[in-house]
């Protein structure tokens, strides 16, 4: 906003006749209020009829009473006015209400220009309407435009002008003959007489349609009539069929609830079925991974047996083997491990696998044979070592216990 346009702006409401004095520091804050006032003021000079709502306590209502008044502008004096600079109620809201005291300002002007030698009226007030004046822009808008077509119709027709010339000079110039003249008219009279007896036969024939069409109507109204006394009784009367219908629907309701029942007890009975087989493949599982275990823990224990037996046979011997034997008889015996021993061992171990099979041996009988399967194998590695063991060592004489523990197995 600049200086000259807030000056203009009041010069020329003051020059309208508004009765409030504007300055220019009004607009230096949003006044929304002031403008509201001018606005109001603007379009009821503009058109005194109009009813536009001045409600604009709420946020929507002063949205709503910006909108009418820009479209009403736009529609009636083609004034493109910009709501958001409205809105804002300071100077560039001035801006765009300068175009509004503009326009009713020149006409003020024009009209002042037209009507100098009237005296002045007594009051300042001027009274400005161009509400009557509407119409008659509508009116001449709609003349020009039937100007425009008539006028290329026109041309259309000059066009033709060089050959209907000939037509009309020949015309003229031949002698009227009145004997011609009455077969015309004669003529025209004719068909003019028939058309008349074609359309009074039309409207008889449109007389008796009607008749044949009401009777019609009628007709159909007593069948509607009848047929619906015919379905009213067929909805009161019970059908002999109904009773079995129901026994049967009944019979239906219960079988489809026992379907229900047992299908629902087969699905449950399927799930524990599934879960009996999973807990059984589970325990079997653990089974197989106690026996896998347990034989590790033997091959251990073989192992380390065997490592005891070959480090007590592989002694340093001495040169002298007549002092060896008395290096012997003099030297302590050290307690070795025989097979009874050996022996011993492995019934402990199996006897407690055999006290964890036997609490497994009501669910699973296959299990029983696997497990004899590993005693063997078992067996069959503890005689390897032993057998390895029954070598005479270096320097020494195999004990007679050995022999006993051979009996003993």
């Amino acid at each position: 906003m600049s200086f000259r346009d807030l000056r203009n702006f009041t010069e020329m409401m003051r020059a309208l006749g508004y009765p409030r004095l504007i300055s220019m520091e009004n607009f230096r804050t949003p006044n929304f209020n002031l403008v509201t006032e001018i606005l109001i003021w603007l379009v009821k000079r503009y058109e005194p009829n109009i009813d536009i709502p001045t409600d604009v306590d709420t946020e929507s209502d002063r949205i709503f009473f910006i909108k009418a008044v820009a479209q009403f502008m736009a529609t009636k004096a083609h004034i493109k006015l910009n709501t958001k600079h409205l809105y804002l109620a300071d100077g560039y809201a001035v801006k765009e209400m300068l175009k509004i005291t503009s326009v009713l300002y020149n006409a003020m002007k024009t009209k002042q220009m037209a009507t100098e030698d009237v005296p002045e009226e007594e009051n300042n007030k001027f009274k400005f309407d161009l509400g009557s004046r509407v119409s008659d822009l509508k009116a001449a808008r709609q003349l020009a435009s039937e100007i425009t077509t008539k006028g290329a119709s026109l041309f259309e027709l000059l066009g033709k002008e060089a050959e209907l010339r000939e037509m009309r000079t020949a015309a003229i110039a031949r002698p009227l003959e009145i004997n011609e003249t009455e077969k015309a008219l004669r003529a025209a009279i004719k068909d003019t007489l028939e058309s008349v007896e074609k359309t009074k036969e039309m409207l008889n024939n449109v007389v008796s349609d009607e008749s044949s069409l009401d009777a019609k109507i009628e007709k159909k109204k007593q069948d509607l009539e009848r047929h619906q006394k015919r379905l009213q009784t067929l909805q009161s009367v019970r059908p002999t069929f109904m009773d079995e219908y129901d026994k049967i629907e009944e019979e239906l309701q219960k079988q489809y609830e026992i379907f229900v029942e047992k299908f629902r007890n087969l699905s449950f009975l399927e799930s524990q079925l599934d879960e009996y087989h999973r807990l059984e493949q589970e325990r079997f599982e653990e089974a197989e991974n106690t026996l896998r275990i347990m034989q590790h823990k033997l091959k251990e224990d073989e192992k380390d047996l065997m490592k005891s037996s070959y480090s007590d046979s592989d002694l340093d011997v001495p040169e002298d083997e007549g002092s060896d034997s008395d290096l012997e008889e003099s030297r302590p015996s050290k307690p070795r491990p025989t097979r009874n021993s050996l022996m011993a061992g492995k019934q402990l171990v199996c006897s407690h696998t055999d006290s964890e099979i036997d609490a497994d041996e009501d669910d699973e009988e296959d299990e029983d044979g696997e497990e004899e399967e590993s005693r063997d194998l078992e067996d069959d590695g503890l005689e390897l070592p032993l057998s390895r063991s029954n070598r005479p060592s270096r320097g020494g004489v195999r004990p007679p216990l050995l022999e006993e523990s051979d009996e003993d197995f």
